[in-house]
């Protein structure tokens, strides 16, 4: 069976509830509370048959911090418009770095902004 590149993906926060607060508004999903140990986690839906991968946001002391200068991930837009999801960014408390933008011929558009934890991520969107 072939495998994605990605199987699992975490987003190091400082504050798990304003974090989790902000995801759930700009995506229209709720997360997942666990809590293992001294690891706060809050788990993305998945599918398990979909393609793609699935993550989590973290909060643990001695865990990586959040950062604008490491690994960007790249959000699949729920609504098919990265536009829409990139519209509530800072309503929500994050920052708008790069408003909807073609990538090219049929690649689609992405956004990017910085989440509640100082985090840069992606949103992006065939339309």
């Amino acid at each position: 069976m072939d495998k994605n590149v990605v199987g699992w993906f975490e987003i190091p926060v400082l504050d798990m509830d304003r974090a989790q607060k902000f995801y759930e508004k700009i995506f229209g999903f709720k997360l997942e509370r666990h809590t293992l140990g001294p690891l706060e986690m809050a788990w993305f839906p998945w599918k398990e048959d979909a393609i793609g991968s699935s993550g989590s946001l973290v909060q643990m002391e001695e865990s990586n911090k959040p950062s604008a200068n490491g690994v960007v991930i790249y959000f699949t837009s729920p609504s098919g418009d990265a536009a829409n999801e990139l519209a509530m960014v800072e309503q929500s408390g994050g920052k708008l770095l790069l408003p909807k933008t073609r990538i090219g011929d049929d690649h689609g558009y992405y956004g990017l902004l910085l989440d509640t934890e100082g985090n840069q991520i992606a949103i992006h969107s065939r339309q």
